[in-house]
């Protein structure tokens, strides 16, 4: 019997497959946070100063992202660059498709707001998007109200209370309670308590 042929892997050709393991990860990563935000190839492409086949490339995983093109990119997303990478090395492979364990979950702080947001969902590429958000007293999500014309947004409070403005009301809402917003509602949610405040949102189609 023929001896079967073995094929030998040098370090340099594992390295090669461990770099094209992460562009595609990273990059895939960039895309739909890209498609969350509601952003454009070419709006990304012209905030870092790059070409839209170039981002493209970036996003399919045929071109590796340098640390100094991921840093504008994160910019232009309004995210750091642990974003991309937050428990990737502790995630088991098996896993990331399905399953997010509390210790990497992916985090997102508003500097100076007293509000960060955990994503809770193994990525952005779904129908639905769960994130656990944090309010301490006195933050909000904003000054003003938002709208999100396509988006449907609940929430389940959890943990302390929190104020809720939809159009010209205001709802008061503590543990236990749930509310919606539906598309094209002027909202804001904001933490009015002496404690901090936790909610768990729900976002379909995902946005970030």
């Amino acid at each position: 019997m023929a001896r079967p042929k073995v094929e030998h892997l040098h370090k340099h050709d594992l390295d090669k497959q461990d770099l094209e393991s992460e562009s595609v990860t990273v990059g895939g990563q960039i895309r739909d946070l890209r498609k969350a935000k509601r952003m454009s190839v070419t709006t990304l492409a012209e905030k870092i100063g790059k070409s839209v086949g170039y981002v493209s490339q970036i996003e399919r995983g045929i071109s590796a992202v340098s640390i100094p093109i991921l840093n504008k990119i994160s910019a232009a997303l309004e995210v750091s660059n642990s974003w991309f990478f937050h428990g990737e090395d502790d995630a088991d492979p098996t896993e990331k498709a399905h399953v997010v364990r509390a210790g990497n979950r992916r985090r997102l702080s508003f500097t100076g707001s007293g509000m960060a947001e955990e994503l809770m969902s193994p990525d952005l590429s779904g129908d639905v998007e769960l994130i656990m958000g944090r309010f301490e007293p006195g933050s909000a999500t904003g000054e003003e109200q938002i709208t999100r014309e396509k988006v449907e947004v609940s929430g389940h409070v959890i943990k302390g209370n929190i104020a809720v403005e939809i159009g010209d009301r205001t709802y008061e809402l503590s543990v236990g309670d749930s509310f919606r917003i539906n598309p094209g509602d002027p909202h804001k949610t904001y933490n009015n308590g002496a404690e901090d405040a936790e909610v768990l949102w729900i976002l379909s189609p995902p946005h970030y």
